[in-house]
């Protein structure tokens, strides 16, 4: 079914639906994993967004019930050079067209991803529609041109979860009851963490456990005098969608927080972090979204190949240095990866150290985190 893609620009691009009628807005951007499409779908933190993966061949390995970062597709559109409908492999359960259908998601190929990517490159990411109904050119351009722009939008607030649950036999089990120290199943050596949810990807949840953490996630609205009642042993930020600065409750919780336990943040979560230390932010010209980006750690020297799916980015020079070291910088931009606090027990880095598929240089800040919890 054809299609067209048109970005507030005017620049315009010919497609074709494989998943039927449609039409949608959004943020259009690019991914350079050549796998994990999957992941990249159910990940919240693509919430709004039109995802283009640059690997060409998309579809080949289907879709399964495991592979998935939260409970439903997040991404607003799917953007492919080409499509594969019979995919071949052991795990597989279905068709990435059906797995799209069933959310109402619209996917397109034929699309010279190249040309795209090349033009977010040199122009910056952008609103943009995709259509299947009105393919006049100069009216789908007017209508990307009238779509919000990411800087501004808080999108925590609509993935965020709406009610707590624990993390259990890998998946999320409902809480039923109060908000205490009643909530944990296990004390004594095993660390207990609340996850403040902004967006929180499943897989985050499962390297926590695996670290021999007894996680429960809260939603981001959650009360300081909440979770100080339920005493946890640390504090987890998540990942999310959007913009960090309009995230102001998450910031205000944030800020109250600070000191009381140790505290962790991750992508969004570092952002958070940063304007609760003082920090600003400021949105990237293109993002950072793959599974290939050099980050050089300060301390040891190497250089971790990381999975990244951001943005906005924290500016180093707006945070006090007599407070915040800088452990992590990023080797394609040198923009802010990661930071300590000095005195109070805090980290954060912007990457995905949990991202599954892709590189597992980063899994240590799992320990990392666990280890402060004990110290």
């Amino acid at each position: 079914m054809k299609a067209l893609l048109a970005l507030e620009d005017g620049r315009t691009f010919d497609c074709r639906s494989f998943t039927g009628p449609g039409e949608v807005g959004g943020e259009v951007v690019f991914n350079t994993s050549m796998s994990g499409y999957q992941e990249v779908l159910t990940d919240p933190s693509y919430s709004g967004q039109l995802v283009t993966m640059t690997y060409p061949l998309i579809g080949n390995y289907g879709v399964n019930l495991e592979d998935v970062e939260s409970g439903r597709v997040q991404v607003a559109a799917f953007l492919i050079r080409e499509y594969q409908p019979f995919p071949s492999n052991y795990r597989s359960t279905g068709s990435l067209a059906d797995y799209l259908i069933k959310y109402n998601i619209v996917g397109v190929d034929s699309l010279d991803t190249r040309a795209l990517t090349r033009h977010i490159r040199n122009g910056g990411a952008m609103r943009a529609v995709i259509s299947t109904h009105e393919l006049n050119p100069d009216i789908l351009v007017e209508k990307a041109r009238v779509l919000p722009s990411m800087a501004g939008l808080d999108l925590a607030k609509t993935v965020t979860s709406d009610r707590p649950y624990r993390w259990n036999e890998n998946q999320p089990e409902p809480i039923e009851g109060p908000l205490d120290q009643s909530v944990w199943r296990q004390r004594g050596d095993k660390p207990s963490v609340v996850a403040i949810d902004f967006g929180i990807k499943y897989n985050i949840l499962r390297c926590l456990v695996s670290h021999g953490l007894e996680v429960v996630v809260v939603p981001a609205f959650t009360p300081v005098e909440t979770i100080k009642a339920m005493d946890p042993g640390g504090i987890f930020l998540s990942n999310g969608p959007g913009d960090p600065e309009p995230v102001t409750y998450g910031i205000e919780t944030t800020r109250k927080l600070l000191g009381f336990r140790p505290m962790f943040g991750i992508c969004l979560g570092h952002q958070i972090l940063g304007l609760a230390l003082g920090g600003k932010t400021y949105k990237l010209k293109f993002g950072h979204r793959g599974a290939n980006q050099p980050v050089k750690h300060l301390t040891t020297g190497k250089v971790e190949i990381t999975s990244q799916n951001h943005g906005f980015a924290v500016d180093v020079n707006s945070l006090d240095m007599s407070q915040i070291e800088i452990t992590h910088v990023n080797l394609n931009d040198d923009t802010l990866e990661g930071f300590r606090h000095k005195s109070l027990p805090v980290l954060a880095v912007q990457y995905h150290p949990e991202a599954s598929p892709g590189p597992h240089d980063a899994r240590y800040l799992f320990e990392e985190f666990r280890r402060l919890m004990g110290n």
